[in-house]
């Protein structure tokens, strides 16, 4: 039987990125089938390569964020180094970049010069702010983003400063909008027979898209969410426990039959019937009730019978997993969530599976993130550049 051939097969896109928005918007494509030719300073690459944990001068992080990805070194402060990008981009489906706005036209590579170039092309553009407004010349990372977005002004206890979420979930959002906003881009441009247009993806944007209710709750009762630690507000009960034997686990019994559930496997038959605790209004007015009796129930057993109760009642909750729990756990291992790969020195390691899941074309991970430099000279070949050429434009230091 033949292998199927993946959703994004035959498109083409060149990544002007570093580091976590842009880059993870195109390992995306490369999941699923898009060649991806990732365009790198020959000057030391992607400072991604060098972040949080390394293995032999170069960071494991760097390996699954590149993965299926071809690296190619150009200077673009060089007048051929910026040729070679032009000859990319006149047969490319889609850019993806993250630079300041501003840089790409101090380039002369601009959206009015690349859309003349190549009328078809898609340019997704990840920024802090956005390529308009009072805001869009200032440097913005994730965190500002998820500062500005309000992320970090509801995230941790209402009597400490606010906290972060443990990963820079900013850039990572922003990126997911910029693949959607291509994939959109692409489906006008092939079915609805329009041009390449621009994707404009600002990062506190990108958050605050995902704040719920905020916005409508703040106009019409003047309502300001505020920090709430591990329960949801309004919303009861949904919070995390801890176990005899001092295991963090989640429990969200917000459900109205599933509340009644939970109640009748605690024994707290009298909570499952009082007509006042039925829906959900009615207990999130005895919030502090409700999660007295949770937490005591919860601190007289252990994680494995606490879990066989809840699993039991169908209740849905889950033990606060670490890597080391992810790592055995059969759930994880059923959906293949940990692909076996090589490191350069052929050393086995585990990297995260593929998402989504796709019945018929799935995604998958043919190699992990490149040397630097590693396909110019067959990026170059493609383009009709030869030998001596590819010689020239190294000596110069273009590649």
């Amino acid at each position: 039987m033949s292998t199927p051939s993946k959703p994004l097969a035959g498109l083409k896109v060149i990544e002007l990125g570093t580091l976590i928005a842009g880059p993870f918007a195109s390992r995306i494509c490369a999941e699923f089938g898009a060649e991806v030719i990732k365009v790198e300073s020959p000057d030391g690459g992607d400072p991604l390569r060098k972040w949080r944990k390394l293995y032999e001068g170069t960071s494991l992080w760097w390996f699954v964020q590149a993965r299926n990805k071809q690296s190619l070194t150009l200077n673009l402060k060089h007048p051929e180094g910026r040729e070679v990008l032009k000859r990319l981009l006149g047969e490319a489906d889609i850019l993806i970049e993250n630079f300041r706005p501003g840089v790409l036209e101090k380039l002369g590579l601009g959206w009015d010069v690349l859309h003349a170039l190549n009328p078809r092309l898609v340019m997704v553009r990840l920024s802090g702010f956005g390529q308009t407004g009072p805001m869009k010349d200032q440097p913005g990372f994730g965190a500002v983003g998820e500062s500005m977005g309000g992320l970090r002004y509801i995230t941790g206890f209402d009597d400490r400063p606010p906290v972060r979420t443990g990963i820079s979930i900013g850039d990572s959002i922003a990126a997911l909008w910029g693949v959607i906003g291509a994939l959109m881009a692409l489906r006008h441009r092939e079915v609805n027979g329009g041009q390449g247009q621009v994707v404009d993806v600002a990062l506190y944007e990108a958050i605050f898209a995902m704040m719920e209710s905020m916005v409508p709750e703040f106009d019409v009762f003047g309502f300001i969410r505020e920090r709430t630690g591990n329960i949801m507000p309004g919303i009861t009960p949904s919070s995390i426990h801890t176990s005899a034997d001092g295991k963090h686990v989640q429990i969200g019994a917000n459900g109205d039959a599933i509340f009644k559930r939970f109640m009748q496997a605690i024994g707290r038959t009298d909570l499952a019937d009082d007509p006042s605790l039925a829906s959900n209004d009615g207990r999130d007015a005895r919030r502090d009730e409700l999660y007295g009796v949770i937490d005591r129930w919860a601190n007289s057993l252990p994680l494995d019978q606490l879990m066989q109760v809840l699993t039991d009642a169908e209740v849905p909750a889950s033990r606060i997993f670490s890597a080391e729990d992810m790592f055995s756990d059969p759930q994880y291992l059923a959906r293949e969530m940990f692909l076996q790969a090589r490191l350069p020195d052929g050393k086995p390691f585990k990297m995260p599976g593929i998402v989504p899941k796709l019945s018929d074309t799935p995604g998958s991970a043919e190699w992990v993130g490149p040397r630097l430099g590693e396909h110019t000279d067959a990026v170059l070949a493609t383009l009709g550049y030869d030998q001596g050429a590819i010689a020239s434009l190294r000596q110069a230091g273009t590649v």
